[in-house]
């Protein structure tokens, strides 16, 4: 019997390393289409529970804990000469990411929980669910997988098929870690930069269970994607992708902080919130090129940078942008006379027709800011 965690290692050995926790009843296959694409700048190891794809069900027994199953992704990371880590997990793999963070935080750098909780609705449920596993195997829980995993008219063979294969003492094995699993009392003590994705219609763990966690955990962040069920991973990978480039990315999370502080929490919060699979790698550019570098750059000030961004959104014509940049120029420092001056020099550089329209963008924003009716 391998003593090992089944895994899966892809991306460069010398880059920052990133582990991937996959939910119970599937295996590494969970991250098929997200996991290629974070290894461009990470070292990506995914692994298997126990009894689940590759990985031994003598790895675990009759009431384990996510205390085990976390002892065995660091003895996993010890042997690949892993010291200190991201960690991103799916339902009990999340749960896995929450007990590290909690009890093993200098192997933590950063910390997603996708589709999680900090307990999972008490015992009794699991331990029915670990009985009737031991009895009758695994056939039953995957046939009803899909409608706790995806919304309805999505489908994954491939998951629910691992789901049937698994070994049903390690599956029941695993139902008794999450029966036990309660860590609500010490979520505040996570200090890793956290960040929750909840599926919005997700009926195993709501996104009030990680609306829960993000409430206790000091600057964490949640997102709810619509679209999205149980496995988010599988369903809305594009997005997911995107959220994970961008807290995983020292770039890009420097420049989501930039983001929010420049252009304000509302407008952010709603650009994620309209965030689609089809917008979700624009997002993340925009984070990591625009906020993260050029933002970011100590040669230029941000007042500086305000009145460069305003000059050339007018001489474009993009009066939406200006607008949302005139309120960001507010933030950072400029006066209403300072404002007025950048556009008075755009009706000499520019046109005067543009900065005509400009002043009256300018003026709107501003009386709204005046007034407090800015959001």
């Amino acid at each position: 019997m391998s003593r090992l965690l089944h895994h899966h290692a892809e991306g460069s050995p010398t880059a920052p390393p990133l582990l991937l926790g996959p939910s119970l009843g599937t295996s590494l296959a969970l991250w098929d289409q997200v996991a290629p694409e974070l290894s461009t700048a990470h070292r990506v190891v995914r692994w298997d529970l126990p009894g689940h794809g590759g990985s031994d069900a003598g790895l675990i027994s009759a009431g384990a804990t996510v205390g085990d199953l976390a002892g065995l992704v660091l003895e996993l990371a010890d042997e690949l000469g892993i010291g200190r880590f991201a960690y991103a997990g799916v339902s009990l793999g999340g749960a896995v990411g929450l007990h590290l963070a909690v009890h093993h935080p200098e192997r933590i750098s950063g910390l997603a929980v996708l589709c999680s909780s900090a307990h999972f609705g008490g015992p009794g449920p699991w331990r029915e669910r670990a009985a009737l596993v031991r009895a009758e195997g695994t056939a039953g829980v995957a046939e009803s997988a899909p409608t706790r995993w995806f919304t309805p008219g999505f489908s994954a063979p491939r998951l629910v098929r691992d789901n049937r294969e698994a070994s049903p003492e390690a599956y029941a094995a695993c139902c008794d870690a999450l029966a036990a699993f309660d860590l609500r009392d010490r979520l505040p003590d996570i200090t890793a930069p956290t960040l929750l994705i909840a599926g919005r219609d997700d009926p195993a763990t709501p996104p009030a269970h990680l609306r829960e966690i993000a409430d206790a955990v000091r600057g964490a962040e949640l997102v709810e994607l619509s679209g999205a069920s149980h496995l988010a991973v599988a369903e809305r990978p594009e997005a997911v992708l995107g959220l994970l480039r961008s807290h995983f990315g020292e770039g890009a999370r420097r420049g989501m902080e930039v983001r929010r502080q420049v252009l304000g929490d509302a407008h952010v919060d709603r650009a994620q919130a309209r965030q689609t699979p089809f917008t979700a790698r624009f997002q993340d550019f925009i984070s990591r090129y625009a906020w993260g570098e050029i933002w970011t750059d100590p040669a230029l000030g941000r007042r500086e940078r305000s009145m460069i961004t305003m000059t050339a959104l007018v001489a474009h014509g993009h009066y939406d942008e200006l607008a949302m940049h005139v309120r960001a120029a507010r933030r950072n420092g400029l006066t209403p006379d300072e404002i007025g001056a950048v556009l008075q020099q755009c009706a000499v550089y520019v046109g005067v027709p543009a900065a005509n329209s400009a002043f009256g963008v300018a003026q709107r924003v501003l009386a709204e800011e005046a007034d407090g009716s800015t959001g």
